[in-house]
């Protein structure tokens, strides 16, 4: 098996501190190597590696056929690539979605950006758009700071349930901690309600490739 995890947050995730939505994530791609010793684990963290927006530049250098590219573009369309070629591989994608402003991180929108490529990781048919990054199982770590689970202010879900599934990934599965700006208690509540989730999810066996 092959996980793949995305953390999203704006904060950096080392020694202990920093994100709970990369920290929550981490503890659910552990207790997956615990039931797959033989995993194989890639972070990518777009804290500590910021990817770049999909800007002008970004554009004329993904529609510039390879061959033509300069030697810049070629380097910026290499950053997709490498984006692409991860979520490829994986068998499970794991990823930390922070609430900012109730939407999703500028960091997870430009790694959306990236994967999302026509005739790569979907195309449009004669029956409509197919996504081509199929068979995968996706776990989707969500915190926030007060509580929108089930609530028409939850513009998360909708949005990362028709992107993802744009992409071919339909079997998504959304793990709350919510709660993390409302105090300590109910901060730890919100992170131990996530962990129970979590630990429901690996008991029932869906959370395996």
């Amino acid at each position: 098996m092959k996980i793949l995890q995305v953390n999203s947050s704006a904060r950096n995730f080392a020694n202990g501190v920093g994100s709970v939505s990369s920290q929550l994530a981490g503890e659910l791609v552990a207790r997956l190597r615990e039931g797959e010793p033989t995993a194989s684990v890639v972070v990518r963290d777009l804290a500590r590696t910021p990817h770049p927006v999909l800007d002008e530049a970004a554009l004329q250098a993904l529609f510039t056929p390879a061959d033509q590219r300069t030697p810049a573009q070629t380097e910026r369309v290499a950053l997709d690539d490498a984006l692409i070629a991860e979520i490829q591989a994986a068998d499970v994608v794991v990823i930390a979605a922070p609430m900012f402003n109730f939407g999703i991180t500028a960091q997870l929108k430009n790694w959306i950006d990236a994967i999302a490529r026509a005739k790569v990781t979907f195309q449009y048919t004669a029956n409509g758009p197919e996504g081509l990054l199929k068979g995968k199982r996706v776990h989707v770590v969500l915190t926030r700071g007060g509580v929108y689970r089930d609530q028409a202010s939850d513009n998360q879900v909708p949005y990362l349930r028709q992107v993802l599934g744009f992409l071919g990934m339909t079997d998504v599965e959304f793990i709350y901690a919510e709660r993390q700006g409302m105090g300590p208690e109910a901060s730890a509540q919100g992170v131990a309600e996530a962990r129970e989730q979590i630990a429901a999810l690996l008991q029932l066996g869906t959370a395996t490739a």
